[in-house]
């Protein structure tokens, strides 16, 4: 028996380099060859556009890049030349940044360098020392960017005994909850078939950002049920509250205009009324715009309302119990409905259906 295996696999192996040539040599694979018009592109603060030719000695070709603000237009992949069209966004920060697009046919690769010119300076508003890292303005589109922005979906109850259902941009009937229009961010609390639905983003939750200055241009709803918030969680999320939680704005509708910031850790959580928190009246919060901001750093946590101090604390060095906010963090817009908070006070339907706008959300970080 094994003898008769052992002839079957060289027999087998005979056959396979027969129809391979017989003589058990590969064919030579001819190399292919990629030129493009151009091969670094020089780009202003200001963005642009560009057209580079593209010939290959291969049967096809396509593109690639890995930088979310460059985007392409492959024309005529399937023949040997074409033109790809590169559009560069604007750099909002204060530093040069770099970035490719990569041509590619067959196994071989060409790739075209983007070299682009840092901002004179920030056209935004920052303590000294400052720059802008990232942001969304919400000018573009009529969603969210899915590349930094995350819905959540839970249904009713999912915390805090909250009564709506969070969806992914839409309600099941095609209702919806998140959009982008007219430059703003727009999250609705809304009533389909008995069911009230809304929405809640997480910006960058993989990665999230260690210290900074935040800030959010926020127009807030009217009604007694209502509970927006601009708020942040830890990127590695392991047990609450001893991984942190920070609340830079919190209103609830039957207390209107009277914004909130908090602080939650093992050593001080609303669940027993050792919160950080603080309370303060802003007019026209329902129905107007307003900033809401928090400068984080390793000794201090201060958030603003206009620019006004509205809570400060201090890292007391009392270890990670008193202060968990050594970790990178990432950014939630919500609108809830109800709850122990948004409800203490009963809900009003009638208020329904009712939106949370944003008008942008800026981060700075440190030099």
């Amino acid at each position: 028996m094994k003898r008769y295996m052992l002839f079957t696999l060289l027999l087998s192996l005979t056959a396979v380099l027969w129809g391979c040539g017989g003589d058990g040599k590969d064919e030579p694979q001819p190399t292919i060859a990629i030129t493009v018009s151009q091969e670094s592109i020089a780009v202003p603060a200001a963005g642009g556009t560009y057209d580079i030719n593209v010939t290959t000695t291969g049967k096809e070709w396509g593109a690639y890049t890995e930088q979310d603000f460059i985007k392409y237009d492959a024309k005529n992949t399937t023949s040997k030349s074409g033109v790809v069209t590169i559009t560069v966004a604007a750099n909002p920060l204060t530093e040069a940044r770099t970035g490719s697009v990569t041509i590619m046919s067959g196994a071989a690769r060409k790739s075209i360098a983007i070299n682009q010119q840092a901002a004179e300076a920030s056209p935004y508003y920052a303590p000294d020392g400052y720059s802008l890292v990232w942001h969304d303005e919400f000018d573009e589109g009529t969603e969210l960017n899915p590349n930094d922005w995350r819905h959540e979906v839970q249904n009713s109850g999912w915390v805090n005994h909250e009564l709506q259902n969070y969806v992914n941009h839409k309600t099941p009937n095609g209702k919806l909850v998140t959009e982008v229009r007219d430059g703003k961010l727009r999250i609705t609390a809304l009533k389909e078939n008995g069911k009230v639905y809304s929405g809640r983003v997480y910006a960058k939750d993989k990665q999230g950002w260690k210290y900074g200055y935040i800030e959010a241009s926020i127009k807030l709803p009217k009604g007694k049920g209502t509970w927006p918030a601009f708020w942040m969680m830890p990127v590695n999320f392991r047990s609450w509250p001893a991984d942190g939680e920070i609340d830079i704005m919190e209103e609830v509708g039957y207390h209107p205009d009277f914004v909130s910031s908090s602080l939650h850790a093992t050593a001080h959580v609303h669940s027993n009324g050792t919160q950080v928190t603080h309370e303060m009246y802003c007019k026209g919060a329902e129905g107007e715009f307003h900033t809401y901001a928090i400068e984080w750093t390793a000794q201090n946590i201060t958030t603003y309302v206009d620019g006004k101090v509205q809570l400060s604390y201090d890292n007391r060095g009392l270890g990670r119990d008193d202060w968990p906010y050594d970790d990178p963090f990432y950014i939630i817009f919500n609108l809830a409905w109800g709850g122990d908070w948004g409800g203490a006070q009963g809900v009003d339907e009638n208020a329904l259906p009712v939106t949370m706008e944003v008008d942008y959300v800026r981060v700075f970080q440190k030099k």
